[in-house]
């Protein structure tokens, strides 16, 4: 699957039913994230200073999942409701493993929380609603695809979720099964090779079960109490066998070591890297962030070894700061 953004009107309605129908009452839960980065912020280039997306409440309290990206480094975050009444909120967690951000409202939402369901128990073919924030209209869409995603910024999930038709303001969008629970997050717009040979827009959706493992976690510290994950800081793609660097984060431990845009990622001490998602997975298990990772790549035909001292991609970024 490929990466692709873009920015139509969808197509799609709500699912049959009446006014009170679970899936009708589950969409009040659904709000528009707005989010201000600083200037200076790590991630301000490649994701922007404003940022747009959803996210779901999911406590009375005001708590709002949404998709990280949306909130990372954020200084200021604004809430909307369905009627455009704006609450200002705060930065709370994020998880870079997952994907997840949380949210807290810093006044009263006046929205329901919306129940979890069990993404382990959709199935291919079941209805989900994917709904956005800003007034969008929801997507009546079909699960088509549960299987193993790794994107291009040292991201893997072991099963993430794939829905299709495509709604274009997917960034923390809800999935929405047929009860009215969230069954997952939206983080991405990709394209799929359908079966008839020719590309579809699909969701990818995080799936809702990684939640409950990590939430007291993310509530209590704002982020997973364990040891970070090793990071690179290089952002890579597959091309047919080979992995290629596509470019690497600014001081990161990649652009340290001198790894360039175009060079093949071919082993990780001495074991040959044979996907995106092998390639983290070896990585990974090397130890926390912090370990040194050889590396061997391929630039102009020419093997060349390295040694790189990985690092805790969040020392890169700035503190949330309640607002």
């Amino acid at each position: 699957m490929t990466e692709k953004r873009r920015r139509d009107e969808p197509q799609s309605g709500l699912p049959n039913g009446g006014p009170a129908s679970k899936v009708n009452r589950a969409l009040k839960s659904i709000v528009t994230v707005q989010s201000q980065i600083p200037e200076d912020a790590f991630t301000a280039q490649t994701l922007g200073e404003q940022r747009s997306g959803s996210g779901v409440v999911i406590r009375e309290s005001g708590l709002v999942l949404t998709i990280g990206y949306l909130i990372t480094e954020a200084e200021h975050v604004w809430l909307a409701d369905a009627e455009g009444r704006v609450t200002p909120a705060h930065a709370l967690a994020i998880d870079a493993e997952t994907g997840f951000g949380l949210v807290q409202a810093l006044g009263d939402l006046n929205c329901p929380a919306l129940e979890l369901g069990r993404s382990s128990e959709a199935k291919l073919g079941d209805p989900v609603t994917v709904a956005a924030g800003a007034g969008t209209k929801p997507v009546r869409a079909m699960i088509v695809g549960k299987q193993e995603f790794a994107g291009y910024w040292e991201y893997f999930l072991d099963e993430a979720i794939f829905t299709s038709p495509a709604h274009p303001f997917w960034g923390g969008a809800g999935a929405i099964d047929a009860e009215g629970r969230l069954v997952g997050i939206g983080s991405l717009h990709v394209e799929q090779l359908s079966e008839k040979g020719g590309p579809r827009d699909i969701n990818m959706i995080v799936p809702i079960d990684l939640l409950p493992p990590i939430l007291d976690d993310l509530l209590t510290y704002g982020r997973v109490n364990k040891p970070p994950r090793p990071w690179l800081g290089v952002f890579s793609a597959e091309n047919g066998d080979e992995i290629i660097v596509a470019s690497v984060a600014e001081r990161g431990p990649a652009a340290e070591a001198g790894i360039r845009r175009g060079d093949v990622l071919a082993g990780v001490g001495g074991s040959e890297i044979e996907s995106l998602g092998d390639f983290y997975r070896k990585v990974w298990s090397r130890g926390p962030a912090g370990v040194e990772i050889p590396l061997e790549i391929v630039r102009d035909g020419r093997a060349i070894g390295l040694r790189l001292r990985s690092a805790d991609r969040s020392s890169f970024m700035k503190r949330p700061r309640l607002q």
